[in-house]
């Protein structure tokens, strides 16, 4: 387990009610562990609900609504999934289009399990290296991204994993990226 002081970098957590609270807490805490500010960004402000094991479970606080944010005040996004959160997430052109300009500067993203949905809506996939839950391994592919199934894939700053049981791995890699920055290649236009 490596890790990297990234005590200088802000990371948003994109996430609203229906995350899968594993992919959240755990990154969350590693990323603070590690130096980095983190604030957790959605459509409302309050509290947000978590899920685990198919039921509701915990909350935590919203920082920032995705009204008063721009991807201009973060170093790096991280998008948990879970059922739920990601397909309300990508419904909304706001949260698309913050998730859209972190690639369009070249930042660092994560995104885990179901998370990776919102980038098939941001129209960032193509031709990128990426894994996820298996449920919508077609729809990346579809969206041009090249799915494979492996515990962790990094493609030019873009990080994926498939489940909570890939966090390890996920989460290292996600501090390193992060710890490195922006991405010349991962540039949109």
């Amino acid at each position: 387990m490596t890790r990297h002081d990234i005590s200088d970098r802000r990371v948003a957590v994109l996430a609203t009610d229906g995350y899968e609270q594993s992919e959240l807490d755990d990154p969350v805490k590693a990323l603070k562990d590690a130096g980095a500010t983190v604030e957790i960004v959605s459509l409302k402000s309050g509290t947000i609900k978590g899920w685990k094991s198919g039921n509701w479970s915990g909350e935590v606080k919203v920082d920032r609504t995705l009204n008063d944010v721009k991807a201009d005040d973060y170093d790096a996004l991280v998008l948990p999934g879970g059922t739920l959160n990601p397909d309300r997430l990508r419904v909304d052109e706001n949260a698309v289009q913050f998730v859209r300009d972190f690639f369009r500067d070249g930042k660092p993203v994560a995104a885990i399990c179901h998370g990776p949905q919102i980038l098939i809506d941001a129209d960032v996939l193509q031709g990128r290296e990426v894994t996820s839950y298996i449920a919508i391994r077609n729809d990346l592919k579809n969206a041009g991204a090249k799915w494979v199934d492996a515990e962790c894939v990094c493609d030019q700053g873009l990080v994926t994993a498939r489940t909570p049981k890939d966090l390890p791995a996920f989460i290292d890699k996600t501090i390193e990226e992060i710890h490195e920055g922006f991405h010349a290649a991962q540039r949109t236009a």
